[in-house]
């Protein structure tokens, strides 16, 4: 898989028959709508590709999720929603036998998931549970976390659904199943293992469920959506309606680098140019940068995605000649 920008002269919704779409930032956002993500969505299906929508949040079970993304404008049922509480609990699967005992910390969706499994579910580390489950919920507090520590560090397997810092909300970021992992972590000095992304293991089952031949992963978080498309070895589309922005694309270590940009899911139904090199300059579309002295000179003009693409290609070719470049001379680059 090329390390930088791809090129799509036909809609992307035309050249891969599976999509693997996050959900918050990029379906909606909390529980409002996304500006184009459910006309984008319907229209991508229309033109052949199949969603699976693939979420680090394992608060919800595959049916609420899809109640809500049917509320939405974007028709959806419980097998096409692959949650965390899944992925962990599939992991989990893969070193216990049925009948093990796991403290689960979280929501009734990663109980269910757990049970699914052919776990026991316990909420005490007195119980000496062979695991500790923890995935996201805005109900945890001392108590569950003291009870992880403890059957932790009494050597309990500890396995998060993932490692989300922050979660988006109507209101703005709040704390994530990351941001709690932490205090366990801190607790006993152990990092759990992830079953959600940026590991490769959700996409791997959702590809394995849906029977995908061509597939794209669509997020809006470098660090956990593309960083798991690298991962996976699968082509990733950064849509820039949720965490990370476009000057966050400019920066992104190779591990994290997009394969294909776009305001939002509209980008489903779009061609995308490649920059292409230009003496010292790279080109896309009218726009174009170039690295001079280390900072990063933009000539906007034109589609301002094409503006960001010609500056991802500028910085990543830098960068990967051993000369990065300096962070302050990136700006945030123009609404898109």
């Amino acid at each position: 898989m090329s390390a930088g920008l791809l090129a799509a002269e036909r809609p992307l919704a035309e050249l891969f028959d599976l999509a693997l779409v996050d959900l918050d930032g990029v379906a909606y956002r909390g529980h409002e709508r996304i500006p184009w993500a459910s006309e984008s969505l319907v229209e991508a299906r229309a033109r052949g590709m199949r969603t699976l929508f693939v979420t680090n949040n394992a608060s919800r079970s595959p049916d609420v999720v899809a109640q809500q993304l049917t509320e939405l404008g974007i028709p959806t049922s419980g097998p096409d929603v692959m949650t965390a509480a899944q992925a962990a609990a599939q992991l989990l699967a893969t070193r216990l036998a049925a009948g093990a005992k796991v403290l689960v910390v979280g929501a009734d969706a990663l109980r269910d998931a757990v049970r699914a499994q052919g776990f026991e579910v316990v909420s005490s580390a007195d119980e000496h549970p062979d695991a500790v489950a923890q995935g996201f919920s805005p109900d945890t507090a001392w108590p569950q976390l003291a009870e992880a520590a403890y059957a932790v560090a009494d050597g309990a397997w500890y396995v998060a659904s993932n490692r989300d810092l922050s979660l988006p909300t109507a209101r703005g970021f709040a704390p994530g199943n990351g941001s709690l992992v932490l205090a366990v972590t801190s607790a006993t000095g152990v990092t759990p293992d992830s079953a959600g992304k940026p590991e490769p293991t959700m996409y791997q089952l959702a590809i394995a469920r849906a029977g995908g031949v061509r597939t794209l992963v669509v997020g809006d978080r470098l660090d956990t959506d593309l960083a798991g498309a690298r991962a996976g070895d699968l082509p990733g589309l950064h849509v820039l309606t949720g965490v990370s922005a476009a000057r966050d694309d400019v920066l992104a270590v190779p591990g994290q680098r997009p394969h294909y940009i776009g305001a939002d899911l509209r980008a489903l139904l779009q061609p995308h140019p490649a920059p292409v090199p230009d003496d010292e300059w790279w080109v896309c579309g009218e726009a174009a940068a170039r690295v001079a002295g280390g900072r990063l000179e933009l000539r906007p003009a034109g589609d301002a995605v094409d503006l960001v693409r010609a500056a991802c290609a500028a910085a990543w070719a830098a960068a990967d000649a051993g000369l990065p470049v300096e962070p302050s001379s990136v700006p945030d680059l123009p609404s898109v």
